[in-house]
């Protein structure tokens, strides 16, 4: 069995997070994120929803924000807690993208 590192688990969310994130804010997504660059990126998506009037932006601004805390934490936590806060994070930003979208 394959044993995913950090950097992969971080490219799988890029991989299936970065397209949509962009999308919200008008934006081009980047590619080949490292870890902090998608962090990065999530809380800018995040500070520009919560700067809007709409409700729907903005609590798609607080998932964001529980996502980078996770995503933020991840980097830092040993690796039996990482896969638990990578899912917490992946759970957030499919939220926060339902609920803007």
């Amino acid at each position: 069995m394959a044993v995913l590192t950090k950097v992969d688990t971080f490219a799988a969310l890029d991989d299936c997070f970065t397209a949509d994130l962009a999308a919200l804010i008008g934006s081009e997504p980047p590619r080949s994120l490292t870890p902090t660059r998608f962090i990065d990126l999530v809380e800018q998506v995040r500070d520009v929803l919560a700067t809007s009037g709409l409700g729907t932006f903005q609590d798609a601004s607080e998932d964001l924000d529980s996502a980078a805390g996770h995503l933020t934490d991840a980097l830092t936590s040993p690796a039996g807690d990482q896969r638990s806060l990578l899912a917490q994070a992946r759970t957030h930003l499919r939220d926060a993208i339902e609920t803007a979208s």
